[in-house]
């Protein structure tokens, strides 16, 4: 079964997706689960989890609502405050949904770079674990050693690295610091990492196969077979190539392992993690 870890959906709204700059004119438009469907039934996959774009809770019900109506969509990561004095009670309101398996906060927009490093952030993860959430992290390369020290700090909290911390494809005077970081996430075998939101890192649309190899490699060494979820970033991955060619990134880049082994990237260890009914 192959299992897309990594997509979203939404009703184009310029206020709420003002993250969506001018060069991104191509995606401000609806993005419905009847879309992605025909997308799916066209590529081989079976199921998704849906990931927040949007923070407010209204965007977490509107996934709950969508995940209610298609049955394809197997899992929502859904956004919540927190920070919020009131974490505990806002955890607990949504546990009663079981297609949510976890939140996120879009850490990459937030100028400090030691956010998750505050005692609200930080409190709001020690929330996560009673219900037992996943926290999806998503943030840029330059981010990393925040992420290594949370990471640090919940041992026992499910992470998953959101497209592979979003290194600037192909800059190679920083492909050091970054592969250091991973390896060190790496370490703790709580920690997962999506291969996804690569082709929207480079030069859009005019990447290629090679361009990524290397920055899979080393996220195949750190983290193994075993804790890399296939993810296509959908429909964000449309800037800068189609469903099709994102996923045959990495069908291409792990053909070599054992069959065990591919769908357990392709579908498996999203299924583990998300703790998913399929």
């Amino acid at each position: 079964m192959v299992i897309d870890s990594h997509q979203h959906f939404w009703q184009y709204d310029p206020q709420r997706h003002s993250w969506m700059t001018q060069e991104m004119v191509s995606i401000q438009q609806d993005f419905t689960p009847e879309l992605l469907q025909e997308v799916y039934q066209s590529n081989g996959v079976d199921g998704c989890v849906a990931v927040q774009a949007d923070q407010s809770e209204e965007e977490t019900h509107n996934l709950l609502a969508l995940a209610k109506a298609h049955s394809f969509i197997k899992g929502v990561v859904g956004w919540v405050d927190l920070r919020s004095e009131a974490i505990a009670e806002r955890l607990s309101y949504f546990s009663d949904q079981p297609v949510i398996k976890g939140f996120r906060h879009v850490v990459q927009d937030e100028p400090d770079h030691h956010f998750m490093l505050g005692s609200e952030f930080k409190r709001g993860i020690t929330a996560l674990k009673t219900h037992d959430y996943t926290y999806d992290i998503l943030i840029f390369a330059h981010q990393l050693p925040a992420a290594v020290q949370l990471v640090d700090l919940f041992p026992n909290q499910p992470f998953v690295i959101d497209h592979i911390a979003k290194p600037v494809i192909g800059d190679t005077d920083n492909f050091s610091f970054w592969q250091k970081h991973i390896k060190a996430l790496s370490a703790h075998e709580q920690t997962y990492c999506k291969i996804s939101g690569m082709v929207t890192e480079t030069t859009w649309g005019q990447w290629t196969y090679e361009d990524f190899e290397p920055y899979m490699e080393a996220v195949l060494e750190a983290f193994g077979p075993k804790r890399l979820m296939f993810g296509s970033d959908w429909p964000v991955c449309l800037l800068s190539g189609d469903y099709k060619q994102v996923k045959g990134i990495v069908e291409r880049f792990i053909h070599t392992l054992s069959k065990d082994e591919q769908q357990q990237i392709m579908g498996g260890n999203a299924a583990s993690f998300y703790g998913l009914s399929i």
